[in-house]
């Protein structure tokens, strides 16, 4: 079944819409601000004052003066409660927590207890205040993501720069971007460098320079000075749009905890319903000195401690937390129930190239033989420029001083290298299938490096070779020793590169388990077989296209989404926006220190409020106990939930 996507353009303060809650709780409409809590000031003042003019024994403070006082003092905090219940009983709600108060405060003013019934309802309603309030600033930190929404984009057209709405912007259009703007599409930097602030979408505050032909992504601030850039992808397809995406729908995907109470909550609630009525009237075939107006009493207790209201707000503020917590470092879940999956993941399959390397091709070593070694560059450099091959790419980002050499006649010898004339001089560049095939010997060494290799002959004979590689990340070394200390202890690399290379990444990276030359079906076969053994939850790292289906029927896949694919990204559960690898430890730990939390808040309610059930039920306990067990522990369940928003994990 195809879900709404949740648009927080339509997020509205508690001020502008009804909270509906899914077990049919929708909390008070709420106008924002001081007003908010106009009605509850006004019902303490008069409760207070009442509750003076009783202990001094006011003589005029009597019968239908004080009943008047004291609902005068219950109307503005519990009307709007009274008319709540009775909008859910005509929607066919009856057990909502609007009717238990309604029911529990009006029966204390029916047996007398007018002063209970104002407190419960007062406490009610300013548990409900905090409530919100916590909600919105959950909601809050979510909405921030759309102050980096680029509003506009200065265009170049027919010779003038204009301002138009980013949607308009097509690709291969040329946009200007001031100092202190964001930039509002993704595209190729224009002009020779800029520096970017790019906290928005990586979590990282310092700052990011880069050069031209660089790419650079919706949503990073300008710091610098002017710059221009190439539009590449339309605004609906840029990173910023994509993050608010996965952000909006992320709210929509509840856990299995989150979805258990909610449930739970529907047919707790009448339940308890009942049990207050049998607390009330069963009594009478079983006590000798049974009083009406005691076990009725006893009965409203049990049903201002059985609202859920702790769990059905916390519960889902955690879950919020956590997906805010994650976010503001750089981690997108899409959803709280890959929170919870991740809390469970025992076993990490991970790719090579673009996931703990850089993906870029770097010289190594370079080793000439009889040759000066720029000149033996300048020699190989000729050649190389005539070919497009990522290695040759790595090649030319050598510096040679002096003159460049130009070569000719050059062409290709399919699946062996390239062959020339540079400076009148035959030059062969390629592997030693190419070296053999024109009975050139070259040196032993050769046959013992893993890396990528090219060999080079100058006027057939050996003159040399260079070695390129692939760079490990920063911090690919600590995220393996930092992924055991939290206790994943199976770790392996699954590569489409030579195994060869694969093995000696996995040693250096202390990764016991390395597979190489593996196709994109090889991979999924791997986690398939993973997978048989019921014991393994699952998580797979990628970012290539061919990673996809691997990502699919992982426990949990993770994409790199700086370099990742697109197709990698939609398909993975957790987004990694800053391809550092170390991020994923920072997101077991998030999401275990979100699912403890969530835990706490259950187990502190149902605890409190099952002795509060007994106590009341034996006469131990009166309305100021049930009123600390609803609202009393759905604040401390709320300040719970917040810690989230604070926490570090570094």
């Amino acid at each position: 079944m195809k879900k709404k996507k949740l648009n927080l353009r339509d997020i509205k303060p508690q001020s502008e819409t009804e909270h509906h809650h899914d077990d049919g709780h929708d909390h008070n409409e709420n106008k924002s601000g001081f007003k908010a809590y106009i009605p509850a000031i006004i019902s303490f003042a008069m409760l207070i004052i009442g509750i003076a003019l009783d202990y001094f024994d006011i003589s005029f403070f009597k019968d239908w003066l004080r009943l008047g006082w004291y609902a005068v003092a219950y109307i503005p905090v519990g009307l709007p409660v009274v008319k709540e219940g009775w909008k859910s009983i005509k929607r066919g709600d009856v057990f909502t927590e609007f009717f238990l108060m309604s029911i529990a405060t009006i029966g204390a003013f029916i047996i007398g207890e007018y002063p209970e019934g104002v407190a419960v309802m007062l406490f009610y309603a300013v548990g409900e205040l905090f409530q919100n309030a916590a909600v919105n600033k959950a909601k809050g930190n979510i909405k921030a993501l759309l102050d980096v929404r680029p509003k506009e984009a200065n265009v170049f057209r027919n010779g003038d720069v204009i301002s138009i709405s980013p949607e308009t912007v097509e690709i291969g259009e040329k946009i200007q971007i001031r100092v202190g703007e964001k930039i509002p599409l993704d595209g190729v930097l224009i002009s020779e460098k800029a520096s970017l602030n790019t906290a928005a979408l990586t979590g990282e505050s310092k700052p990011d320079t880069i050069i031209k032909g660089a790419n650079v992504f919706a949503g990073s601030i300008n710091l610098e000075s002017v710059i221009e850039v190439e539009v590449t992808k339309e605004f609906k397809d840029s990173s910023i749009a994509r993050i608010l995406d996965l952000v909006q729908n992320a709210t929509a995907r509840k856990s299995k905890t989150e979805l258990f109470i909610r449930q739970f909550a529907r047919v707790y609630t009448p339940i308890v319903v009942f049990l207050a009525i049998g607390v009330t009237f069963l009594p009478y075939f079983f006590v000798d000195d049974y009083v009406f107006r005691d076990w009725l009493y006893r009965a409203l207790i049990f049903l201002v401690i059985s609202c859920p209201c702790a769990l059905v707000i916390s519960i889902p503020l955690g879950y919020f937390g956590g997906l805010g917590a994650a976010s503001k470092n750089g981690i997108l879940f899409k959803g709280a129930s890959f929170l919870d999956a991740m809390t469970k993941i025992n076993t990490l399959v991970m790719d090579k190239t673009g996931t703990v390397t850089k993906g870029v091709f770097k010289i190594k070593e370079i080793k000439a033989i009889n040759w000066d070694e720029k000149e033996f560059m300048k020699y190989l450099m000729a050649i190389e420029e005539q070919s497009t091959h990522p290695i040759a790419k790595a090649i030319l980002e050598y510096i040679a001083e002096g003159t460049d050499y130009e070569a000719s006649e050059v062409s290709e010898i399919a699946g062996k290298g390239l062959k020339g004339i540079v400076n009148g001089k035959t030059v062969l560049v390629g592997n030693k299938a190419l070296m053999t095939a024109n009975n050139i010997n070259v040196l032993e060494e050769t046959e013992t490096i893993v890396e990528s290799i090219v060999l080079v002959s100058i006027d057939n004979a050996f003159a040399g070779y260079v070695v390129i590689a692939d760079e490990l990340k920063e911090d690919a070394k600590e995220t393996i020793t930092a992924l055991h200390k939290v206790g994943i202890k199976n770790i392996m690399m699954l590569s489409g590169d030579k195994d060869s290379i694969t093995q000696k990444i996995a040693s250096e990276l202390n990764i016991e388990k390395a597979k190489g030359g593996l196709l994109p079906e090889d991979k999924l076969n791997e986690v398939e077989n993973l997978k048989q053994n019921p014991n393994n939850k699952i998580a797979f790292i990628g970012d290539g296209i061919n990673d996809a289906p691997v990502l699919a029927v992982s426990n949990v896949g993770i994409a790199m989404g700086g370099l990742g694919s697109d197709v990698a990204i939609e398909t993975a559960d957790v987004i990694i926006q800053t391809d550092q690898p170390s991020k994923v430890v920072k997101a077991i730990k998030i999401s275990r220190s979100t699912r403890k939390i969530v835990w706490q808040n259950i187990v502190l309610a149902f605890s409190v409020k099952v002795i509060v059930l007994i106590l009341g039920a034996g006469g131990l306990a009166t309305m100021w106990e049930a009123v600390f067990a609803d609202v009393g522990v759905a604040l401390l369940a709320i300040l719970n939930a917040v810690r989230l928003q604070r926490m570090k994990w570094d």
